[in-house]
């Protein structure tokens, strides 16, 4: 029996012109360090490579340089520091990535933080004086920082040529410049940099299945956790006056200090300045810790009381996930994740008797702690989980990826 359709198929190699194959677009990922990208870009790195990006990652290179080759990325090692190295350092530096966007042509660069983004930034416009082969730019400013809201009369200096460089950089075509919270937005804007540039994208994001609520601590007292770098501008010193306050009062209460010192922050505690506070009785050191939700299944209570804006302390997203209510400090990028009465407590910078009895408020309130730990879990799975913070991200790359320049 023959079928009465006939399907006329052309011959593939006669008839039909194959295109040439188009190259996957390539994106590269400017970050300070290698250990910052893996803790806070590693996941989007891994989207982008699943999307059929080709990632390279220009870093610096110290404990996490196998990591990054492992998950099929190009690891490209940079010679500069967070901090220090001077001007000459600098020029240095900016003629170093320089080289290496001429030699990698990358479709779209992705600056990680601020100093990435200004060196990165000049790097660019110096390796393609014609704007047209430039490529596209994600400018992420993880938080505006002591660099503007320090007191110190270094930061007051850096203030009028970091407003000059971002707004500068922010108004180029192909590019936009990513914020974690509205505070840095409005700033940026009054800087110069145009607001459909700006693109408001919460946190890093956290991963929902390895961060889930935890059980309350038991035990007698109530320990508190403070997750993050060891600086004087995180609040280290401050939230151990607190608690020193406190337990002068009466009550049972321990201090977790998790993170370690910053060589590279001049306002860095050193190790012996953080086993002095350890040597005081409920204040414990607990150095760098690999998996911080064991800080949490101690601690009842996140705090942070840092001293300057933050982007968007993914420290505090962490915690909340794991339903710990937090105390912070009122400024750009706590707010985000503190709703005040809800998710935890808001405090003035540099107010220890108002942190004290945050703290207190906390450790005689179980039922309270819970209630505002729930509130937390359900925020970050509302606005921070790592899929919406990678789904916005890449939306973000095809847009500049299609812009013209």
């Amino acid at each position: 029996m023959t079928s009465s359709l006939a399907v006329a198929l052309p011959d593939p190699i006669e008839t039909v012109s194959a295109a040439p194959p188009r190259r996957p677009p390539k994106l590269l990922f400017l970050v300070t360090e290698d250990w910052y990208f893996c803790s806070h870009r590693l996941a989007l790195a891994r989207a982008a490579r699943d999307a059929g990006y080709e990632v390279v990652v220009a870093t610096r290179v110290r404990a996490h340089g196998e990591r990054i080759r492992e998950e099929g990325l190009r690891l490209r090692p940079i010679g500069w520091r967070r901090r220090g190295g001077g001007p000459l350092g600098a020029v240095r530096a900016i003629f170093e990535i320089a080289r290496i966007y001429r030699a990698e042509r990358p479709d779209l660069v992705h600056h990680v933080a601020l100093k990435a983004v200004i060196f990165g930034g000049l790097a660019r416009r110096l390796a393609f004086l014609r704007r047209r082969d430039a490529p596209g730019s994600i400018n992420a400013v993880m938080g505006l920082g002591s660099g503007f809201s320090g007191r110190r009369l270094g930061a007051r200096l850096r203030r009028p040529a970091l407003r000059l460089v971002l707004g500068l950089l922010g108004g180029e075509r192909g590019g936009r410049v990513i914020v974690q919270n509205p505070d840095d937005a409005h700033a940026l804007a009054g800087f110069g940099v145009a607001r459909e540039r700006i693109a408001l994208i919460r946190g890093s994001g956290v991963d929902l299945a390895r961060f889930r609520p935890l059980a309350e601590p038991e035990g007698e007292g109530v320990a508190v956790g403070l997750v993050a770098r060891m600086l004087r501008d995180k609040g280290v010193l401050d939230a151990a006056a607190a608690v020193r306050r406190l337990r002068e009062r009466g009550l049972s209460i321990t201090l977790l200090l998790a993170g370690p010192p910053d060589p590279d922050n001049a306002g860095s505690l050193d190790a012996a300045a953080l086993e002095a506070l350890a040597r005081e009785p409920g204040i414990e050191w607990l150095g760098p810790v690999e998996d911080v939700r064991e800080v949490w299944r101690r601690a009842a209570v996140a705090v942070l009381p840092t001293t300057y804006g933050e982007g968007l302390p993914k420290a505090l997203i962490e915690a909340a996930a794991c339903a710990r209510p937090v105390v912070a400090t009122d400024v750009a990028g706590c707010r985000e994740i503190v709703v005040a009465g809800e998710t935890g407590i808001l405090v003035p910078p540099h107010d220890i008797e108002a942190l004290a009895a945050a703290l207190a408020a906390l450790a005689r309130d179980p039922a309270g702690r819970r209630r505002m730990g729930e509130a937390g879990r359900a925020l970050v799975e509302r606005c921070f989980a790592e899929g919406i913070v990678v789904r916005q991200t890449l939306a973000l790359y095809q847009a500049v990826l299609r812009e013209p320049r």
